[in-house]
């Protein structure tokens, strides 16, 4: 395939424009995604039960762009008009420096720095970034995209996440470790990946996004993998395989999929607030998969996280 000009190159295929879809909808796609990342946390627990921190990184990355490169091939390969094959335009030049951000953020960057930090961390001190992932991913798309929420947003926006940081601190029992700068830059790499998939799905196809992210990396990640699991051992134990298969497969290509999505419906910061939610369910899932104890205040952090959703979702800018 030959990349197209701008002034030459026939729509992408299936494009989301902004307010095409219902917001219930969209909320529900940025939903299904939150469901998706709560699982990102645990799953990489179980992967460093077989796998070293780079290996797991590594792979999972070139596992996910395989998935995407498939799709993408698959989609390529469908009848178009008249009929002539249909193909995936190869992305616009000007699109290039958005997808490296997306693949700095979200391919590489967020998962390689929690998965260093779970080394010594446990899911719930480590679901303090995402947390406060929502708040700062809704400033950076007010800098970035000029988005605009009202006051009531914003309030909405700190009450969820001083209630989320302060649950989960107390959660992981209060005390900072030497993984915290790990997930700092993880959330800030992983808020500019969001804003700019999300400003990307407004003129292309939200699995697009990701899937020209992988794609591109793989340079990077095939021998990245090779030498990580030259170097590291390796044991394929149940819970390792399901834990690596999870972040490629659901984390790393399926929720970003329909999380992008959600962003282009919604908007950014609307989509963002869904992802309050998102550490609660990362607490659950470490009880039933992971053995770890919650509180008696997990279903009232639950209530208030829920109140602050609704009103954030309501809020117009």
């Amino acid at each position: 395939m030959r990349a197209q000009s701008s002034a030459t190159a026939p729509p992408p295929i299936a494009v989301t424009a902004p307010g095409r879809e219902r917001p219930g909808f969209g909320t529900l796609q940025a939903a299904l995604g939150v469901t998706a990342f709560s699982l990102t946390f645990p799953a990489t627990a179980w992967g460093l039960e077989g796998f070293g921190p780079w290996s797991l990184v590594a792979v999972r990355s070139v596992l996910a762009a395989l998935i995407a490169g498939v799709c993408l091939l698959a989609v390529g390969a469908g009848p178009g008009g008249r009929g002539r094959a249909r193909r995936v335009p190869l992305p616009d030049r000007r699109h290039l420096p958005g997808l490296a951000v997306v693949a700095a953020g979200v391919v590489l960057g967020f998962p390689l720095l929690t998965t260093l930090a779970l080394q010594t961390s446990t899911t719930a001190h480590a679901a303090v970034v995402v947390g406060l992932l929502p708040l700062t991913t809704a400033l950076l798309s007010a800098l970035r995209v000029g988005a605009r929420p009202s006051r009531t947003f914003w309030a909405a926006a700190l009450v969820g996440a001083a209630a989320v940081a302060a649950f989960t601190v107390r959660q992981s029992g209060g005390a900072l470790t030497t993984a915290d700068l790990y997930l700092f830059g993880a959330l800030l790499v992983c808020a500019a990946g969001y804003t700019e998939g999300g400003r990307l799905a407004r003129v292309m196809p939200g699995w697009q996004v990701i899937g020209w992210a992988l794609v591109l990396c793989l340079p990077l990640t095939v021998p990245a993998a090779a030498l990580a699991l030259a170097y590291e051992p390796v044991e394929l134990t149940g819970h390792a395989v399901t834990g690596l298969l999870w972040v490629a497969a659901g984390s790393q290509f399926l929720g970003l999929v329909v999380w992008y999505r959600g962003m282009a419906a919604i908007g950014i910061p609307r989509a963002s607030q869904v992802q309050l939610a998102q550490p609660l369910l990362t607490l659950v899932w470490s009880v039933l998969l992971l053995g770890e104890h919650l509180t008696a205040a997990a279903p009232l952090t639950a209530a208030a996280v829920l109140v602050c959703i609704a009103v954030t979702q309501r809020a117009r800018g």
